[in-house]
């Protein structure tokens, strides 16, 4: 999540709520924070919808991906990872050519990819398993925005292992941003109304 106010903790809306600043303002980011981030996603395809729209964020405002997600949802067949395995090249083209999507050929492959690899993974221990087995043993208690770290050992080694798995679009910090959203870590900042909400971590 990018931030322009770095050095804060939380900012307390005007329903005496207190949040991150990048949850603060626009009324979307603020509705997915209180009811959706950092909340546990255990099962197969919500961790795959995850995987790549993170992957789609690279290098974008979070906030980017969120206006889009229902037109993602669309165009991958609600990330069903048995569909999207088999795509073709003619599937291809047409998301590269939806302009409800982020409309990049290297990431519309890896979602393709990743599904395959998905679906693979099911033979051995599933991708919601092998994702939440890199869970750490304690979690950061960030005061302020800026000690909120983007990458930790766990992220980078889960990151190696998707990868040796063929995943595509999964960096270390992509991988820690998609820990955050799933809940396997609480970033919440510690003055937040959502701090320890998701029943993995104490408050």
């Amino acid at each position: 999540m990018t931030n322009d106010h770095n050095d804060i903790g939380v900012v307390v809306g005007d329903d005496g709520l207190a949040r991150p600043a990048w949850a603060a303002g626009d009324p979307l980011l603020r509705d997915y924070y209180d009811t959706e981030w950092g909340m546990p996603v255990t099962d197969e395809h919500g961790v795959y919808e995850r995987i790549c729209l993170e992957g789609f964020q690279a290098g974008l405002s979070w906030a980017t991906i969120l206006r889009k997600r229902a037109a993602f949802r669309a165009a991958f067949a609600g990330f069903d990872p048995d569909t999207v395995a088999g795509y073709a090249d003619a599937d291809v083209e047409r998301l590269v050519a939806d302009t409800g999507i982020v409309r990049n050929r290297r990431k519309i492959l890896a979602t393709i990819t990743n599904a395959r690899a998905t679906v693979a993974l099911r033979a051995d221990i599933g991708v919601a398993e092998l994702v939440w087995s890199f869970r750490p043993d304690r979690t950061p208690r960030p005061r302020t925005f800026t000690e909120i770290p983007t990458t930790s050992a766990e992220s980078i080694a889960l990151s190696k292992e998707l990868r040796r798995r063929g995943f595509a679009f999964v960096g270390p910090t992509t991988m820690y941003a998609l820990m955050e959203a799933i809940g396997i870590v609480d970033t919440h900042l510690l003055g937040s109304h959502r701090r320890g909400s998701s029943g993995i971590w104490p408050a």
